[in-house]
């Protein structure tokens, strides 16, 4: 849809007339950025210029007398034909007009005019040629009008059949054919580039000239100023040209009609595309931008889209100086960069929503540098719901049913304390990478390994319940001074906490108004059961026997028993971890609990006692299993 929006708007563009310009602009660039040599065997420029006014001292227009002089000297130097860019449209004295037409022949051609006249009746082709006196003796008249752009540049060849231009090569000889309407003029560079001499030194080349200066050569006489007219200043049939942007000078008329006659005999001329071609390019820039950003913008894509462009326009220029056509890359290229700025500008707004969304989904759960690296990269979430393994953590402080009744009057105490609890033991989870899935009443379950990858999700989650095991000894230092500030009993909090690590499914759960990021499966109902068995063995925290696989290596672990816990039929060893125990008391342990398998009960009653006074934190698990015999 927005392909063709944008189509669309720049076809609309495109038919204005100022677009024309633009256009324009871009065939002077192509056709001047690439220096076309001028032709060895071009026009020789003869300038009415400044030093001729002063050497012949004679006031405008000269005596027609003195242009025959100069034909027969050109004609005598050896020149193949001679125009001149003059209109001799009004008889002077019978003595000139004689004396001029005496000296015309088939070699000359004399410039005439092709006037536009609008009225409010109609339009009208008025033209002005020379007197019939000098075309009888064959000299031919040749329309030297030049056709401007809407910017007052010279660009086209004109496509009249009878053009100065033509006529003058066809009285050199030459057979040329009128351009096709709308074909665009090669030039060759700013004022003064074709070969230039002073009338006067025309009239005398063998005093003034080298040899051969008109041998063979076709000459164009008419107004050329030595120092070329500004585009500010004007001047007399001076005109604008592609170069003009570079050199900010008017070229002579007398080298606009030799740059013609060049075009026409060397085929120099440059069709313009066509309509059906140019919407062609057109819809091919649109398609090409829609391929390069249907799976997505960024970086990748703005280079490609600059590549792209830069392709665009170097084929255009190719295609004009190699094949002699000019197709306008600027309508293409905008409709493509609109495309792809406007399907960036989307991108974009999509992805500051989905960031917005997954920050607002996620900033719950995970900590905020886990929240900026999912909204970074949203490649990392599956929120439709995936199996992964995940390690889950349970966390729930003991009796505190107790402590909730004795509160029971007093229920802003008791959120207080909830929130005091459940901050810090949120921010360990939160600091070690954790996604906090829920609070249940007192009790906190997270989970790792997901919605981002954690390859050490175990050692995290193991890490974390350390962690929140000393934030609960600093918040009870605090409640502790704090009663006795008040002068009240303390009753210290203490948590359980079970880990786990399995299989589970993890994503959007819940109703169709209401879900969270939750996970789901047989792990997490034992990472559950284990927070409630660690009162059973009298510790604080117990883990899975898969979780203590993936931690040998990184922490002090004691392995207490192999339980079946409620809900599962297939039992699994459990274990604790601690630090601070010797290594003759840790092989201790590990001696107690295999006699405990094996069912050798004597051996446990003997290392009870020894292993209670070494591992005092596993003094009535000690004693427990000594006396399960019993």
């Amino acid at each position: 849809m927005l392909g063709l929006v944008v189509v669309a708007a720049v076809i609309g563009v495109t038919r204005l007339a100022a677009w024309s310009l633009v256009d324009d602009r871009g065939f002077d660039l192509f056709s001047t950025l690439w220096h076309t040599p001028l032709p060895d065997d071009g026009p020789v420029i003869v300038a009415i210029d400044e030093p001729s006014f002063a050497e012949i001292n004679a006031q405008w227009p000269w005596p027609r007398s003195l242009h025959a002089k100069l034909i027969r000297a050109l004609r005598d130097a050896g020149a193949k034909a001679v125009g001149l860019d003059i209109i001799f449209a009004e008889p002077t004295t019978e003595e000139e007009d004689r004396a001029f037409a005496d000296a015309l022949g088939p070699d000359v051609v004399l410039a005439g005019d092709e006037t536009l006249i609008s009225t409010a009746e109609a339009d009208q082709f008025v033209r002005t040629l020379p007197l019939d006196r000098f075309l009888g003796t064959g000299a031919r008249p040749g329309i030297a009008s030049i056709s401007l752009s809407g910017d007052g540049v010279v660009r086209s060849l004109p496509d009249i059949a009878d053009s100065f231009a033509g006529e003058l090569a066809r009285a050199a000889g030459i057979a040329v054919e009128p351009p096709a309407h709308g074909t665009l003029m090669q030039t060759f560079g700013g004022p003064r580039t074709y070969p230039s001499v002073s009338y006067y030194q025309a009239l005398d080349p063998e005093h003034f000239l080298p040899p051969d200066t008109f041998r063979d050569r076709v000459v164009i006489v008419g107004l050329s100023l030595q120092n070329a007219p500004t585009v500010a200043g004007g001047g007399a049939d001076a005109f604008s040209t592609p170069y003009t942007m570079y050199t900010g000078s008017l070229v002579a008329g007398a080298e606009i009609h030799a740059a013609i006659f060049d075009n026409l005999r060397k085929g120099f001329g440059i069709a313009a595309a066509s309509p059906e071609a140019a919407l062609l390019f057109l819809f091919c820039a649109a398609a090409a931008a829609l391929v390069l950003t249907w799976r997505g913008t960024g970086w990748p894509t703005a280079i490609g889209g600059l590549a792209v462009v830069i392709a665009m326009v170097a084929g255009s220029y190719l295609v004009l100086h190699f094949g002699r056509v000019f197709i306008s890359p600027i309508a293409p290229s905008l409709a493509f960069i609109l495309i792809a700025a406007g399907q960036s500008t989307f991108d974009y707004a999509a992805e500051r929503r989905s960031r917005r969304e997954i920050t607002r989904a996620f900033g719950q759960y995970l900590s905020p540098d886990l929240v900026e690296r999912l909204a970074q990269d949203p490649s990392h979430l599956k929120l439709g719901g995936e199996k992964r393994v995940l390690s889950i953590l349970f966390c729930d402080v003991r009796g505190f049913t107790t402590i909730a009744e004795g509160m029971k009057d007093d229920p802003e105490q008791l959120t207080q304390l909830i929130n005091r609890l459940l901050t810090p033991l949120s921010e360990v989870v939160l600091a070690h990478g954790g996604t906090i899935d829920k609070y249940i009443g007192d009790c906190i379950m997270a989970f790792w390994n997901a919605p981002l990858d954690d390859a050490l999700h175990a050692q995290h989650a193991v890490s974390a319940a350390l962690g929140m095991l000393e934030a609960i000894d600093r918040l009870n230092d605090e409640l502790h001074a704090e009663a006795e500030a008040r002068d009240e009993p303390f009753t210290p909090l203490r948590i359980g906490i079970g880990v786990n690590t399995g299989e589970c499914v993890v994503g959007n759960m819940g109703s169709t108004r209401r879900f969270d990021y939750s996970a789901l499966g047989d792990a997490v109902n034992l990472a559950s059961r284990l927070e409630g068995a660690s009162k059973l063995f009298g510790v604080p925290l117990l883990i899975g026997e898969n979780t203590a696989t993936l931690v040998a290596n990184e922490f002090p672990l004691f392995e207490l028993d192999r339980v079946t816990v409620k809900g599962r039929t297939v039992g699994t060893a459990v274990s604790t971890v601690f630090g601070g125990v010797a290594d003759d008391a840790a092989g201790l342990h590990r001696t107690f609990v295999a006699a405990f398998y094996a069912g050798d009960i004597e051996t446990c009653r003997g290392l009870a006692d020894r292993l209670s006074g070494e591992i005092p934190v596993l003094a009535d698990y000690y004693r427990q299993r000594a006396a399960a015999g019993g």
